[in-house]
């Protein structure tokens, strides 16, 4: 073959190894084409809270209305067939042509990015939806969806499908009110559960309740045969949302601090009080969209609190004080900070953080005023504060020494790993999960059972010390605990580090028992204050053991609940040949239930008739093979992942059932005692 040939020949097979770059390969999306490609950038995930992210954003507009003073009533109707309905009382979308587009404004809004009544103009002072992404968002993730607006004494509706109107607006009658109806139903192309929480729903919009005070929110779950009706009207604003903060807590103060005032086009409202805890509260708020990340308001106020206490201090207490620090000041602290600003500056579309340098400033300036007049007309209130805050730091500075010790001890010694701990012999965190158990017994099957290679076992003699109510000192005092972090690897506190953790899987392995969930209780809330960044890293697992042990001759199955034991005797027996007739099988499904019912009863019945049930009350009374087969097993065992909404449901129930106040755990255990079943005391 020629030379020229073959140089012809290889370059042919390089170019077709390149892809090309002309261009053709840049790709221009229009319309709302860039939500439905990238739907994670505009609603933060199509998962459960991306869902709940739909909701939110439409409610924005109606709450947009009425923090003008345009709307009064907002209204959640969650419809079958997966829709929901929002609607309010305010002035409707405008539907007269656009100068711009030639379209409709209210299809200009519900199909165009960055189109809205909140870029100019004085439609809007505040708005918490800056981006005018919010509802043509909704729109494009939507299968389909209804837009209804009263407005000029007539009916308008126009509806669309992901995204795409499907007629022009039309006028279909009269209306002698005003407001906006918007009707969606999330796509399942883009949402893979499409399931609504009516729980984290009435959260969200009783917190918007709060934050907009005078205006009803109401919430009609219609899914069932029996809609379930809920409503929220508060007049106390923050206050009122203080006072729903602090149930639970003993107050420290007799009179809560409170603050509104505008100040440089920014307004700010403050309410927070001091409680007997050491659990710290604070939400912040811009134009009432939640900022979990805080942001600028609430750096003001940090900033403002801690040198009008410290001020305090040294005027009225102690001069040669050396002064607290912010965390001094904020132990025990619940407080809503709030501010209303023109144009907000949000940390991404899901606004987790404000960025408005002014709106430091103007928190700073008005809750400093405020906060230097408060404690001049309550005396008795601000020396409280002042003494916890004095309090917290002699605690802080005790800690800081205990954990200096603990630390260093532990790094002179090797970081010398507990003695009870039966590590694994993987040295690969990916690979590695320890199982952290309740007591000896169990720790003595689980260290027989275990897989040797990836599994390490750390069994806790009794109940773990309280650390909700205990700081850190007496926290790393105690010796269960610190020979948890010490098998952990990762430090704790300010010397925390996640890169450093020996095990991907840390698993809280208790009995099925009341005893054994107060020790899960205690675990997860350990967890939720000093190693949140484990839960969130996805690190944390509880292990589901086994209620029930079923045999039927050489048959021997497992049950992990009441409802899995029913099922599973049911086909043990038809598998054995005894079900004979639907009734039979009933009858003997029924003696089984009975007979569970005694947990010492281990053996078949007479002849074999009966499926024999044994009720495990702990994990000690497994042998080392069951234990591996039923809960320690990869292959066949059952884990629920840990996830902060678990933590943070755990940390509120200990602090009613386990908290100094009597009053909360009293109304509980009234509402829950008859919903416990086969209680074991």
């Amino acid at each position: 073959m020629p030379k020229d040939e073959i140089k012809e020949t290889k370059s042919t097979k390089e170019n077709e190894k390149k892809p090309s770059y002309t261009a053709k390969d840049i790709y221009v999306l229009e319309g709302l084409e860039p939500v439905r490609k990238r739907p994670g950038m505009y609603i933060g995930s199509t998962g459960v809270s991306g869902l709940h992210h739909l909701i939110w954003e439409v409610v924005d507009n109606s709450i947009d209305e009425a923090m003008g003073g345009h709307a009064s009533r907002i209204r959640v109707e969650l419809l079958p067939n997966n829709r929901v309905a929002v609607s309010d009382d305010g002035r409707g979308i405008p539907v007269e042509t656009h100068a711009q587009t030639k379209k409709s404004a209210l299809e200009t809004v519900m199909t165009t990015l960055h189109a809205g009544g909140k870029f100019g103009g004085d439609s809007y002072k505040v708005s918490g939806g800056l981006h005018g992404v919010g509802v043509s968002v909704v729109c494009a993730l939507s299968t389909w969806m209804k837009a209804e607006i009263s407005r000029d004494g007539g009916l308008y509706v126009q509806e669309y499908k992901r995204g795409v109107p499907q007629a022009k607006v039309k006028n279909i009658g009269k209306s002698s009110q005003t407001g906006t109806k918007i009707t969606f139903e999330p796509d399942p192309e883009i949402f893979k559960e499409i399931k609504f929480d009516l729980k984290q729903i009435l959260t969200h919009l009783r917190q918007q309740a709060f934050l907009t005070k005078g205006v009803k929110v109401e919430v009609i779950d219609s899914r069932e045969t029996a809609p379930l009706y809920s409503a929220f009207y508060f007049e106390g604003g923050l206050l009122s949302f203080l006072r729903h903060l602090s149930d639970g807590f003993q107050p420290l103060q007799e009179v809560p601090f409170y603050v509104s005032r505008e100040q440089e086009n920014v307004g700010v409202e403050v309410a927070f009080a001091y409680s007997n805890d050491i659990e710290i509260r604070e939400l912040s708020f811009a134009n009432n969209i939640y900022t979990p990340d805080g942001g600028m308001h609430l750096t003001g106020f940090r900033s403002a609190l801690t040198r009008g206490l410290n001020d305090y201090l040294k005027a009225n207490i102690s001069k040669q004080d050396e002064g607290l620090t912010g965390d001094d000041v904020r132990e025990g602290l619940v407080v809503v900070v709030s501010v209303k600003i023109r144009e907000p500056q949000f940390e991404g579309q899901t606004k987790a953080r404000l960025g408005n340098p002014e709106a430091r400033t103007a928190t700073e300036s008005v809750v400093g005023e405020a906060l230097k007049d408060f404690l001049e007309r309550n005396p008795q209130d601000a020396r409280r504060v002042v003494e916890k805050g004095m309090l917290a730091a002699k605690a802080r500075k005790a800690a800081k020494a205990a954990k200096e010790m603990v630390l260093r001890k532990g790094v002179l010694e090797g970081l010398t790993l507990p003695g009870k701990l039966a590590d694994c012999t993987s040295k690969d965190p990916a690979d590695s999960e320890i199982f952290i158990v309740e007591g000896d017994s169990a720790g003595g099957s689980a260290k027989a059972g275990r897989d040797r290679r990836t599994q390490a076992i750390l069994p806790l003699r009794g109940k773990l010390l309280n650390v909700e109510k205990a700081r850190i000192d007496k926290m790393l005092a105690n010796k269960e605990i610190r020979s948890l972090v010490v098998a952990m690897g990762t430090a704790i506190a300010e010397s925390f580090d996640l890169s450093k953790i020996r095990y991907h899987k840390i698993i809280l392995m208790t009995d099925a028992d009341v005893d054994g969930a107060h020790i899960r209780t205690l675990l997860l809330t350990l967890f939720y204050r000093y190693f949140p960044q484990v839960i969130n890293q996805g690190y944390l697992y509880i292990a589901q053991p086994p209620l029930y042990r079923l045999q039927l001759g050489k048959d021997v199955r497992y049950a992990y609940d009441d409802a899995a034991r029913q099922v599973l005797t049911a086909e043990m027996l038809k598998v054995r040949g005894e079900a004979k007739s639907a009734k039979v099988a009933k009858k003997e499904v029924k003696k089984s239930e009975e007979k569970a019912a005694d947990a010492s009863e281990a053996a078949t019945t007479p002849e074999g008739r009966g499926v024999g049930v044994q009720r495990y009350k702990g994990l000690g009374e497994m042998n080392p093979g069951q234990l591996w087969e039923t809960t320690m097993d990869p292959a066949t065992r059952f884990m629920k992942g840990v996830t902060i909404a678990d933590a943070e449901a755990a940390d509120h129930l200990f602090d009613v059932l386990m908290g100094e106040l009597v009053e909360p755990r009293k109304q509980f255990i009234q509402t829950h005692a008859l919903a416990v079943k086969n209680l074991d005391v």
